[in-house]
């Protein structure tokens, strides 16, 4: 491979390496005498290509180790950001803000990363002493420094002094509360370099870290709808919650939780901020009693809302604008939590001074990092946790497509799981900051129905909307229906819907007492035009939707004082969906079987029949369907209604 493909491969081996890289971080490079590629900043190192990379003029470059900038850092960081825009050849793409270090370290490939292992001893008491002990005295250290030119500067004088000491060039480069940047001429010398340091300091750490998973209490749906409203006065926000044993080690000890109350690395400045909230209460009562006084507290003394917050009992919890921004947050606060535990093999966790924070906070550079690493779903239904029953495919699955694009958070509950888990996987190929996920669900079993709501609840931290989508269609007349058929049907189309509502409404009463007072939440059954009409040889399906209709406005008039708006959207046709179109079990293969349409011969008989019968000569798509869910969700001054989207088939009087 040619010495580009190799900075990628080294890149991406790394970066797909939680033990290496969180959140995308760390930069790497590749210079030959005229040139440099570097990271440039916002890109992954998981996933880089070359189009990654910023290619520079080391020409450039090289005069910016001698040149004298302002002694006002405000002023010098511009100074110096003009001088590596000049210095670009790829004009579109912004250099990572190390990319002077990576230039004047002497050797074709540098990699720099934040190593959980390495990062347990640049964050420790004794760093300096311990690094001596374990890779002797040649080891080149660098005292913390504010990142940027300030910081390339020292390395750059101590990288000099290093040659004039030992006549060679440091392979290594060790960054107190930083990371490490190693160098050599080929890719494969610096994976051997990084090898025998990780193995020296895992035989060094005396204290290893808490191993195993823990499963999440039941008592979180009692706690996180709540703290999510209470989060979400000027928008809705997501919560996730992680649980195991290095994490219940801190939320169970008070003391334990000062060793992880202030930042240890830059990285975990621009992902969690600068400040954590500890909620210590012992019941969910005790804990929101807590959290209705300190949140307010906390944003007013900090400027901003906690990002992370630990609730005892309960796990690690990460508040983000999005899905994705949640998941960076848990792992790079866990990563110092880990990185605060391994500390205590080398003296004790040392984290950053205040002076040394606020930089980070309101350094431009990391501010554009965060920028770039909010992401965002600007839709409709931006930020708002939908669960959609009966999902993984058909009707379900195109309401749920249609509401991901939409910026929602897709839970995805359906019986089926391989179609759920192929379903989920391809909608989280379109999403943004969103997410979607499968959890296995039996619409007609309570405790599957508690199972749903918790893991939505974990996920996602609430409910805004819950799609009751899940139906059977048995078709036949009185001669041809049985009793077990009838009741299959009946149970799952009318009975379900009861079971869903029962579970769901209680987060959602939760979530409108902590909510601002225009917030309201949703509970939506796709119903049927079926339930507007009675239907011939289809009376189970029919009888279930009508009912379907009467517990909508039973529901609604239940729940409005809670500010839980129940509606039912009633659809025509869909023949494009498995329910018509299956070439075995779908409707138009029953309806002629069952001889419903007088005189059909043929399936096309069959569904010209029912076009015939919509003045728009069009069946209805999940798109229409969605465009309706869409509108219940928006308006706030009605419920208890069924929206009938028929192409006119069905018209109400």
């Amino acid at each position: 491979m040619n010495q580009l493909e190799a900075l990628i491969t080294i890149s991406q081996f790394y970066g797909a390496d939680s033990r290496f890289v969180i959140a995308g971080g760390g930069n790497t490079s590749y210079k030959n005498e005229e040139k440099i590629w570097v990271k440039a900043s916002g890109s992954s190192l998981a996933t880089i290509t070359e189009e990654g990379f910023a290619v520079l003029d080391r020409s450039i470059l090289n005069l910016m180790s001698v040149k004298v900038y302002s002694s006002n850092a405000a002023e010098r960081e511009e100074q110096v950001k003009h001088d590596l825009a000049v210095a670009a050849i790829t004009r579109d793409k912004r250099p990572s803000v190390e990319t002077s270090m990576h230039n004047v370290i002497d050797f074709a490939y540098v990699v720099h990363l934040h190593p959980t292992a390495v990062n347990g001893l640049m964050c420790a008491q004794d760093a300096a002493i311990e690094l001596k002990k374990l890779f002797g005295n040649n080891a080149l250290y660098v005292e913390y420094t504010d990142p940027g030119y300030v910081l390339f500067k020292k390395v750059y004088d101590k990288i000099k002094e290093y040659r004039e000491t030992y006549n060679k060039e440091p392979q290594v480069i060790w960054l107190q509360n930083h990371g490490i940047f190693v160098a050599a001429d080929t890719i494969e010398e610096i994976q051997l370099i990084y090898a025998e340091i990780l193995e020296l300091l895992d035989n060094a750490i005396t204290l290893p870290l808490p191993v195993g998973e823990r499963e999440t209490c039941r008592c979180t749906g009692e706690i996180l709808p709540a703290l999510r409203m209470m989060l979400s006065g000027d928008g809705l926000k997501t919560l996730r919650v992680r649980k195991n044993e290095l994490i219940k080690h801190y939320y169970d000890s008070e003391e334990h939780q000062k060793t992880i109350a202030k930042p240890f690395t830059p990285d975990a400045i621009v992902y969690c901020k600068s400040n954590y909230l500890f909620l210590n209460g012992e019941t969910p009562e005790s804990v929101l009693t807590e959290a209705e006084k300190v949140i307010p507290a906390f944003t007013k003394k900090n400027g901003y809302q906690p990002k992370v917050m630990l609730v005892k009992g309960i796990g690690l919890v990460a508040v983000g604008d999005n899905a994705q921004q949640c998941d960076t947050i848990l792992d790079v606060f866990e990563d110092a939590m880990k990185v605060a535990y391994l500390s205590r093999s080398f003296g004790g966790a040392h984290p950053m001074t205040q002076p040394q924070i606020d930089f980070i906070d309101t350094w431009e550079v990391e501010t554009y990092r965060r920028s770039v690493a909010a992401g965002s779903s600007r839709g409709h239904a931006e930020n708002k946790t939908i669960v959609v029953t009966g999902a993984a495919q058909g009707f379900g699955e195109g309401i749920g497509r249609c509401l991901l694009q939409e910026g929602a958070n897709i839970v995805i509950a359906d019986l089926n799981e391989d179609a759920g888990r192929a379903t989920a996987k391809s909608f989280n190929k379109i999403t943004k900051g969103n997410h979607a996920i499968f959890v296995q669900t039996n619409v007609a079993d309570m405790a599957s129905l508690e199972h749903l709501i918790h893991e939505t609840v974990c996920q996602f931290g609430g409910i805004d909307c819950f799609i009751s989508n899940a139906g059977v269609l048995r078709a036949g007349d009185l001669e041809d229906m049985t009793p077990e058929n009838f009741e299959f049907v009946t149970k799952i189309n009318y009975s379900a819907y009861f079971y869903c509502t029962k579970v769901v409404s209680r987060i959602m009463k939760l979530q409108t007492k902590y909510a601002k007072d225009d917030y309201y939440a949703d509970i939506i059954q796709i119903n049927s035009k079926s339930g507007l009409e009675g239907s011939k040889a289809n009376f189970a399906y029919a009888g279930g939707k009508f009912g379907g209709v009467g517990l909508t406005q039973s529901f609604a008039l239940e729940l409005a004082p809670f500010r839980i708006k129940v509606n039912a959207v009633c659809p025509g046709n869909f023949y494009e969906g498995p329910l018509w179109s299956d070439p075995e079990k779908g409707l138009f293969v029953q309806y002629l079987q069952a001889g419903k349409v007088p005189g059909a011969k043929t399936i096309e008989d069959v569904k010209d029949f029912y076009l015939s019968k919509v003045p728009m000569r069009k069946g209805c798509t999940p798109e229409d369907v969605t465009k309706g869910v869409l509108y219940l969700m928006e308006q706030c001054g009605e419920t208890g209604q069924a929206l009938p989207i028929t192409g006119g088939q069905v018209m109400l009087s």
